[in-house]
């Protein structure tokens, strides 16, 4: 297996205002990475901010303070993917979105372990987070999006069933 080395920055299409950089993630967050890299996914945390009424509708049967939803068709995806994590040094990265997790450095960073995760669905269940499957994930974004949840994010939508 061939492990990245050094991680150079790089320009990113979707932070066009910024330098090229070496992204990151905070252990909080990384759960919505336990995914193959293209699998649509929906996650929403609860928060003082949301209303209790939304509380209710989308944490009512949950003892979880973080749900993700994922398509039904991307199961056997997530179960035979195998990732790897990365582990760098604190020092040259800064906070960039801290509802995202996410920390940028603009120097060349080499990591200082590398982890390998066979079984994504065990290592998401232990984080204590509820995934949810579902045929189609248009309803839950479009609830989330009219909802006053906050702390969310939509990754890979573009995949996502029409």
């Amino acid at each position: 297996m061939k492990f990245i080395k050094i991680f150079h920055p790089r320009k990113s299409l979707h932070h066009e205002h910024l330098p090229p950089v070496v992204w990151a993630i905070d252990e909080e967050h990384s759960v919505n990475y336990l995914f193959p890299r293209d699998c649509p996914r929906v996650i929403f945390r609860r928060s003082e901010r949301m209303s209790k009424e939304d509380e209710l509708h989308f944490f009512r049967d949950s003892h979880a303070d973080t749900i993700i939803a994922v398509e039904n068709d991307w199961l056997e995806q997530i179960s035979n993917t195998k990732l790897f994590r990365y582990t760098f040094p604190k020092e040259s990265f800064e906070m960039e979105d801290g509802i995202a997790g996410y920390y940028i450095s603009t120097v060349s960073v080499e990591p200082l372990r590398i982890e390998p995760i066979e079984n994504l669905l065990l290592e998401i269940v232990k984080r204590k987070v509820e995934l949810r499957f579902t045929p189609n994930l248009y309803p839950i974004k479009e609830s989330i999006l009219s909802s006053s949840i906050d702390d969310y994010s939509i990754i890979r939508f573009r995949n996502a069933k029409q």
